[in-house]
């Protein structure tokens, strides 16, 4: 429940209703978010402790939370957030072009795609290093080394990185990555969530392959809930009956993202393709429904890549890429 207090009230006087709350085993927190001066309440309100709440004074309003998701809902946050990864912001009007391979094979591959990445103007840099694989047998990353490298290059270029965590044990290992990225696989491992939860660090949440809209928002939700606020959704295409691309790409779910939630929503068209030659297409138009970023696989020599090679931008492809998307971007301000 949400009750909304008198705009002249006394920070003295909010210590003192959140006091008379927590005499009725409710617990309060501020709503920093809203407009007005408003109170966040969590517990067993029964009937009894309703009509108390509705007298104390300078109480105007009680309105019940309408959405499961509470943190990542717009009721307690209407505007848009704005998440700081490094020097990059997102959401709220800034866009993040995210661009790198999907496993870091070596230091020269990273190197160079890293550097045209950094010149076609994208604002920073993605790599696996931790890769959840479809077959046990195939590349599975270069583990804790591949994050030192991603690290290393990202500070030489002044660009935030963006890595894969798997599991809770790996997460200390990234206090130089500058956001954690849960792929798609692990959007329901609650218990990683929580652990991410506890981290300060920006998390990129991928959609399950086959999550609602709320199954995602609630696993955004598992994490703000341990007080981690820096959450960035992505879509990543959901499976559908369709075989002629790897996934598909749900256009509406920017729009429902931006009426439900104040989270920025980034698209991901390369793993919702499969395939490099609709990788554009489905680019742009995620920017023109008001996308608040882009990550893309990109790789300088995608027919020797050990994963995802099919799905990887020519470096001449995302240059191209960029900056069509830099100018949507732009125009789409102005309408």
């Amino acid at each position: 429940m949400i009750i909304t207090l008198n705009p002249l009230t006394k920070k003295i006087e909010v210590e003192q209703i959140c006091s008379q709350l927590k005499h009725l085993e409710i617990e309060v927190n501020e709503l920093p978010h809203r407009p007005d001066i408003s109170l966040l309440l969590y517990g067993v309100i029964t009937e009894d402790k309703l009509e108390i709440i509705r007298r104390l004074p300078r109480v105007v309003r009680t309105e019940n939370i309408q959405m499961p998701y509470h943190r990542a809902s717009k009721q307690l946050h209407p505007e848009a957030s704005i998440i700081q990864v490094g020097n990059v912001k997102v959401g709220g009007g800034h866009f993040a072009m995210i661009g790198g391979p999907c496993s870091i094979e070596s230091p020269m591959q990273l190197q160079e795609t890293a550097n045209y990445v950094h010149a076609a103007g994208a604002n920073m840099i993605r790599g696996g290093a931790f890769k959840p694989r479809t077959s046990p047998y195939s590349f599975q990353g270069m583990g804790q080394s591949g994050l030192e490298l991603l690290s290393e290059v990202g500070e030489d270029l002044g660009m935030p990185v963006v890595s894969e965590v798997m599991s809770i044990d790996q997460i200390d290992l990234f206090d130089n990555v500058d956001m954690f990225q849960v792929g798609a696989r692990n959007m329901q491992n609650f218990d990683l969530l929580k652990e991410l939860g506890k981290t300060s660090k920006p998390i990129l949440l991928k959609r399950g392959l086959s999550a609602t809209i709320q199954e995602w928002l609630m696993s955004a939700e598992y994490i703000m809930s341990e007080g981690n606020e820096h959450v960035i959704l992505c879509e990543r295409g959901i499976r559908t009956f369709e075989t002629m691309t790897r996934n598909t790409q749900d256009i509406s779910a920017i729009a429902a993202i931006k009426k439900l939630s104040h989270l920025p929503i980034v698209i991901d068209p390369s793993h919702a393709a499969g395939k490099r030659d609709m990788i554009e297409s489905l680019a742009l138009a995620a920017v023109a429904a008001g996308a608040d970023g882009l990550i893309i696989e990109t790789h300088p020599h995608p027919e020797e890549a050990v994963s995802d090679g099919e799905q990887s931008l020519y470096p001449d492809q995302f240059t191209a890429l960029t900056e069509k998307v830099w100018k949507l971007h732009q125009f789409m301000k102005t309408l």
